[in-house]
Parts: C-alpha cells; structure tokens; sequence
C-alpha cells in the first residue's frame, strides 16, 4: 500500500518543510553510530511506554512502575533525545552529534531520572532534600530549559524563565502581584523534586497516554491510512464545486484522527490538496489557506483531539468520554462551515466540478445515501447490542471470542481490498485526470478503521481509561502494520510472503522509532509548562491573578474573556498548543469560573478548558508566526504572512464559537432537556454557523451588499444567542431575599440545582459577593434536604445565615464557607422556549435569500446577453 511522503512531492520545497516540521520530527539528520542510536534510543523508548501501559506488568508481577517513577524515565528519554536530536545552533552540526551534546544528553536525562533511581531514598526525606539533590534540581532546571530551546525555540523557555524569576524575586514585583518570595533551594525542591512543578499532572498526562496516541497516529500514517483518507476524500467531493478545496477539509478533519498536530496535517495533506487546489483554480495564498484553517481544526476533532484535550481528563476532573460528548458540535459545526467557506469561495471563481467515471443518476445517488444510511445504523446497533449481549453471556471470556471474530474480520477487509486496485500517491505536477470512483477507493482500505473502531469501543461502551483504550488500540495497529503487506501479496497471489513480512517488521520499528520523535516537544512542552504550574501553587500568585484579570478588565466578562483569548493566540504563536492551553488554562481558568460566578454567570469549568484550548489552537495559522501557515505557503509558494491571515480569516468561524458557547452552553451539550432540545440546538447553531460564514466572506447567494453582511450578523447572534433577546421580554428567573428559601426548597425536586447568592470572606480575607449551585438532595423537610447537602442555616433579616457547612459536602465543594450569607435565591420563572426568536431571524434569513437570489438571476441575465 503506498503511503504519503510529504518530502517527495514534486514540486514542494521539502528543505522549507523539514524546517517547519523539526518540532515534529527532531532536527538532525545523522550518519553512522550517531543515527544507530537515535533510532535505538527512541524504538526503546516506545517499547518501555507500550509495556507501562499494558496489563502485563500487572499480570507478571513485574516491571511495575508508580506515576512518578514513570514520568521520571519518559522525561529521561525526552530530554536526551532533544540534546542529541537537535543542534544548539540551528544549521550548525545537522549530520552529526558534538561529544558535548552527548555529555549533556547522559547528564541531561540523569537528572530526569533521578526520582526513579533514588525514589526510596527521596520518599524517606520529603522537605530534606540534600546537597546532591539541590545540585541535581537546579542542574535539571537549565539544562530542561535548555531543551526546550533547541526543540521548541525560545518563546516556552522565556514564558518559564519569567515564572522561575517571579519566584524568587516576589518581594520586588509591583503590589499587584508581590509575594514574600521564596530561596532557590525551596524552588528547586519544590519544582524538580515532588510532583507539584515538572513532574506534576501534566507531564503525567504525556506519560500515561499523550504518548500512545501520537504512536497511535504514527502507525496508521506508516500503514498508509493518511494517504486512504484522502483519497476516499477527493472521491467523494471532488465533483463538487471547489472539490479539492473540500477534499482537503475533510481529508485534514480524518487526518485529525490519526495525528492531533496541525502542522502534521499540513505537510501531509497538503502535498496532495494545495496542488489540486491550484489545478482547479484556486489562488496559492487561498489554497494554502484552506489546509491551514482544516488542519487546524483537526485537533478539535474527536474521537482523538489534540494532546491537551486529555490533560482536560486530569484538570477538569471529567472522563474522556465527557470531553468527546461536549466537543463533538462545537467541532462538527466548525468543519460543516469551513466546507461551506470554500463552497462560497469556488463560486466567487466560477469553479466547476471535476467529472466522475461513471456518473450516478439522481436515483442512483439517493439510493447509495439510504442504503449508507442504513448499512451504518444496522452495522452499529448489531455490534453495539450484539458484542454487549455477548459480554453477559460470556462474561470475562468475551474477549476471547470477540478477538478471534476482529481477526476474521480484519483477514476479510484486506482479502476484499484486493479485488480493487492499489491507491497511488497523486503527482502535484500532473495534469488533471478523471476522479476516482467512490466505492473502489473506499473498499481499499476498510480495514483502516478498524483500530479506530477499537479505540471508540474501549473508551466509550468499555469505558476504559484513555491510556489502556490507547493500548489495545495501538496493539491492533502494531498488528495490522506487520500483516498487511504479507496479506494483501497473499490475496493477490504475489508470492514473497516473507520479504513482505520482514518489509512489515521494518515498517514497525520505523513507526516505533518517529512516534517517540515525534513525543520529544511534546514531553519537554509539558515539562516545562510543569515549572508554570509549580508557580502557581508555590507562590499563590493564582489568587492574585483574579484581583489583577478584575483589575483589567474593570470585571467585564467579556473582556476578560477577550483578554484570555488574546494571551491564548499570543503565547501560541510560539508554543505548542499542548504547553499553551498548560500555562493559560492553569492561569485563566480559575480566574474566568471565579469572576461569572460573582457577576452572576456560572460557568462550567470545561467551557472554560475548550475556550482556552480553542484559541491556543488558531494560534497555529495566526500572523506573523503561525507554523501551521509557514509550512502551507512552503508547498504553495505564495507568502506565508499572507496566508496565515487568509487562514485566520476562514478561521474567523472558529474564534467565534469559544464565546458563543460561554454564554450558550448547550453547545456544549450541557442542560439538554431530550433528543428535541438537541436537534434544534444542532438546527440553531449550524444554521447560525453557515450564515456567519456567508457574512464573513461577503457573499452569499452573490456579492453581498455591507447592510446584508450587517444583517446576516445579527441573524447569527441571534441563532446562536436566543435567549440575549428573550430574556429583555420574558426573564429567565428572578432573585427573591435569602429568607424565602426555606419555602423555594420544599418545591425543588430531588437532585436539582439550586442557584445562590451568596456573600462572606474569601481565603484572601476579602469580602466576596457571588453566584453558586448547590444541588438539593431528597428529604422530608427543607431542613433536612439543606443538611443531607451539607449546610445549616438560620434567618437574618432578608438573609439567612451559614451557621454549619459539613466537612466534604456538596456545599463546601459549591464554595460557601461557614460565617458567610444567602442573600438571594434565583427562581426559575414560567416562559414559552427562547427559541420561539428563531422565527423572526428565519423570516428575515429568507427575505434576504429572496432579495439576493433576485439581483443573482439579474446579473445571470446581463451576462448571458452581454
């Protein structure tokens, strides 16, 4: 099966991409003993992540590793592999490896793994850390920024740099963010030696399953599958309008599957979509531009997201599957309005499709869309209740026998795919041939998404946790990469079956040895972020954020909002996305739940992780240092500067969504009432998402008057905003005196959330107004329902006064503290659905459609006697 190259497509300046991609793919090219090791050493590093994530060491009793003993050894790995992989200066020593590189690779990754080597002796003196351990912290702490330097550049070493010297020299910071300031000997013991600073969650978070979705996508790219979902993509959309242009956002949205990197994505698809894009008609800035903001994009969609996506996991406190749930619209929608994007753009050109071979009758296709339709729903209602009847009937011995039926499978698809020929890398330079037809291409490569399948499975009706649902996933790919070869020469009689399996073997450590290389700037990104962390909780500047954010932003939340977003594109631009959403989230985060809740918006915290790992994304294609865009406009050959603004102009759409679903979470999926609430929110927000890209791109049915465009606006708040205008005439609650609650929580049913205003003294010892919910357990009396909540009150005045808040309750987690008031309860009010302002924003969709499809057939009409 023939697979991407991206270095191989004619035409592409592969020197400029292998500087875009070092980050991706380590910076050296060595020679000799140095390349036997820098393949060894990675290879190693990618069995030693296979075996922790296994159930072996369990099985075996053996190999047992404890999280920090784990973290330990893959920071090991990562930061000898950033001394030895890439150069201290750049383009100086590329093909080969200075002796002092080495001498700071092995000290490098001695002190990494010093918690592993002298764990029991650490553990015996927490606090007393001796002379040797100081020399090893501080030692780690600048030679860890010194990798990350050399994989990540200087922006993350700065950001780090600047919190290490805000430590220690607190005393001296402006009144706004002083503190008493700490000695070097707390801040190496307490950055390097626990698992508060490096090696804290989020380097946790890169060892325990980061790693196995990054070898995961390694894998599936290896076996061709990258290649496959491009194909699949051009058959399918290239007759449209602009068909390669959606080719290329649908291919980059399955590439997102495998990769979760969006300069990947580029590089990767790109090669093949920006060539055909141009082919077609498309400028080079806006063909580049196209693959940026659907690379881009690749990270925000499910089932595998970009790696911050599980360091969500540990800091929002939600399983992964929770994370999948609220991302799935906001991405769906996203990549629904890029397609459209470039639909508008392919009829501002005059585009036309591509001919198909054979080119269905509309019979034909309706018929292939209802027998796909059904074939899907058969097949997942069959594997859904038949595998989960067969888990109770067989018990633990399920696996035993749904294993063998994968296999079968598997052998089937691949003995299926002969019968149709092989998928050929497409050459950007030649001329435009015919489509490839839909259903040959699809069949070649069926067996691609079975580890996904797996992988989904696992996490979702398993409900294994992400690290073993990456295990069994990655294992089957393992199996399909040795396999596939021999099989498919086997099928179609070709003979060679052992060549073809030692051509698999070396096929598997090539993508043993690239998934580890690829994980260097992940695992020093995450590191690094750690020492941010360790700040924050080493000095307490996280409490003073809030003061200075409120400071600011004059405790506007939207400008606060806007603030975050800001720091978020700003801080991207030269920092992985992973260590961005790290060092904002940590910072951000806290600050937004804290100041809605005392302007009266209760946010939910993972609306507040998706807004900050959003904009951490698009910091990809923003201008001027958008790597995402370098590595397009080096395949296209127009300007990256310009491209990277096209991009963010498409990714316009994206932006807007982060703060839509702040002030709207049902785009989240939160407080869905039934599957009729869900399908109009599906119906409002792509209904709002496509108008937006209408306006945005000024031109619709044709060019769009700057009224229309004002317009086609107002009709997006609206659908995505209803209740804004519905609040102004029917209030969604109203606030009664804290002494009536007695009487609101005798009618709440059991387990609802009760929203309070409530006031008293912060841990700061300010005194502190806000918005909180409680949720009201079950009882005979409103007493009683209040205490099995954890609090006591007694009435004060309009108030009613905290006289006892249980240790571990629901209402000491909600935030109130004992001595503090309930000044008000918000009831919830009587009025018809907020969506009832769909109505008019549709009218007036629809007059201005009528309006513009009249002045369309007009200028058809002088053109055609023209």
């Amino acid at each position: 099966m023939a697979t991407n190259d991206p270095a191989n497509g004619a035409g592409v300046d592969g020197d400029k991409i292998e500087q875009i991609l070092q980050t991706e793919t380590g910076g050296r090219a060595a020679s000799g003993n140095a390349a036997v090791i820098l393949f060894i050493v990675p290879l190693v590093w990618s069995l030693f992540q296979l075996w922790i994530a296994s159930p072996l060491p369990y099985i075996l009793n053996f190999g047992l590793f404890n999280s920090t003993e784990a973290r330990s050894i893959h920071l090991a790995f990562a930061v000898f592999l950033a001394f030895s992989a890439y150069p201290m200066i750049k383009g100086r020593n590329v093909n080969d490896v200075p002796f002092y590189d080495w001498i700071l690779a092995l000290v490098a990754a001695f002190c990494a793994s010093y918690l592993y080597v002298f764990y029991e002796a650490l553990s015996s003196r927490p606090g007393l850390p001796t002379t040797m351990d100081l020399w090893v912290a501080m030692i780690g702490l600048v030679l860890l920024l010194e990798a990350t330097r050399r994989s990540l550049g200087l922006p993350l070493t700065v950001v780090a740099a600047i919190f290490i010297t805000y430590s220690l020299a607190g005393p001296y910071m402006p009144d706004v963010i002083a503190h008493k300031g700490v000695s070097l000997n707390k801040l190496a013991s307490h950055q390097w030696l626990g698992t508060e600073g490096v090696f804290g969650v989020a380097l946790g978070v890169s060892t325990s399953f980061v790693f196995l979705f990054v070898l995961f996508g390694a894998l599936l790219e290896r076996a061709g599958a990258g290649n496959y979902f491009i194909k699949v993509a051009y058959a399918g959309l290239g007759h449209m309008r602009g068909g390669p242009a959606k080719a290329a956002v649908v291919s980059s949205g399955l590439s997102g599957v495998i990769s979760g990197s969006s300069i990947a994505n580029v590089v990767t698809t790109g090669t093949f979509t920006i060539p055909l894009m141009k082919r077609v008609g498309f400028p080079a800035t806006k063909a580049g531009a196209v693959e940026v903001a659907a690379s881009t994009n690749g990270q925000l969609t499910p089932p595998i997201m970009g790696a911050a996506a599980f360091l969500m996991v540990e800091y929002v406190g939600i399983s992964y599957l929770e994370v999948i749930k609220h991302a799935i619209l906001p991405a769906l929608i996203s990549y629904v309005a890029l397609i459209y994007i470039v639909h508008l753009e392919a009829c501002k050109l005059n585009m036309k499709g591509m001919e198909r071979l054979n080119r269905p009758t509309l019979a034909q296709r309706m018929l292939n869309w209802v027998v796909l339709l059904i074939g899907l729903s058969v097949l997942t209602l069959a594997v859904y209740y038949g595998i989960g009847w067969t888990k109770a009937w067989l018990g633990d011995a399920a696996a035993w026998v749904l294993g063998p039926i994968l296999l079968l499978v598997y052998i089937a698809l691949v003995a299926y795919a002969t019968r149709f020929p092989e998928l050929e890398i497409d050459d950007p330079e030649a001329a435009m041939g015919e489509l490839p037809e839909m259903g040959p291409t699809v069949k070649t490569g069926l067996y691609y998404l079975l580890p996904v399948v797996v992988l989904i499975w696992c996490l979702t009706v398993e409900r294994f946790s992400p690290q073993l649902s990456a295990f069994w996933a990655t294992l089957f790919m393992i199996f399909i990469v040795i396999t596939q070869r021999p099989l498919l020469a086997f099928f179609r009689k070709q003979g060679a079956f052992f060549e073809n399996c030692k051509i698999g073997l070396v096929d598997l450590t090539h993508s043993l040895a690239t998934g580890a290389r690829n994980m260097v700037g992940i695992g020093v990104a995450t590191a690094t972020a750690g020492i941010v962390v360790g700040t924050v909780t080493l000095t307490g500047i996280g409490l003073v954020m809030t003061e200075f954010v409120e400071f600011l932003s004059g405790g506007n939340l939207l400008l606060m909002l806007i603030f975050t977003a800001v720091i978020s594109l700003i801080l991207g631009m030269g920092m992985p996305t992973t260590a961005n959403y790290i060092v904002v989230s940590t910072l951000m985060a806290p600050v937004i739940v804290t100041l809605g809740a005392q302007n009266g918006l209760l946010v939910p915290l993972i609306a507040v992780h998706l807004f900050v790992f959003y904009f951490g994304i698009l910091a990809d294609d923003t201008p001027p240092v958008g790597l995402a865009a370098y590595a397009a406009a080096a395949i296209s050959g127009a300007d990256p500067i310009r491209t990277g603004i096209q991009g963010f102009t498409y990714d316009i759409r994206t932006a807007i969504l982060p703060f839509m679903f702040i002030f709207n979470t049902q785009l989240l999926l939160i407080g869905l009432t039934g599957w009729l609430d869900l399908l109009v929110t599906i119906f409002g927000a792509v209904t709002a998402m496509l108008v937006f890209s209408a306006a945005t791109q000024g031109y619709w049915f044709t060019k769009s008057y700057k009224w229309e465009s004002l317009l086609l606006l107002l009709i997006t708040f609206t659908m995505f905003r209803p209740g804004y205008w519905w609040d102004m005439v029917y209030p969604e609650h109203e606030e009664r005196p804290g002494a009536q609650i007695m009487a609101y929580v005798e009618d709440v049913p059991a387990d609802e959330a009760l929203v309070l205003k409530a006031s008293g003294m912060s841990l700061d010892g300010s005194d502190v107004t806000t918005y909180l919910k409680l949720e009201i357990p079950a009882g005979d009396t409103p007493e009683e329902r209040l205490m099995a909540a954890g609090i006591e009150l007694r009435p004060d005045g309009d108030r009613m006064a905290v006289e006892f808040v249980e240790f571990g309750s629901q209402a000491e987690d909600a935030g109130i503290g004992f001595g503090w008031t309930i000044d008000a309860v918000q009831v919830k009010l009587e009025r018809p659905p907020k969506e009832l302002m769909f109505i008019p924003a549709l009218i007036l969709l629809g007059l201005l459609a009528f309006g513009q499809l009249r002045r369309k057939s007009r200028e058809d009409a002088q053109v055609a006697t023209a």
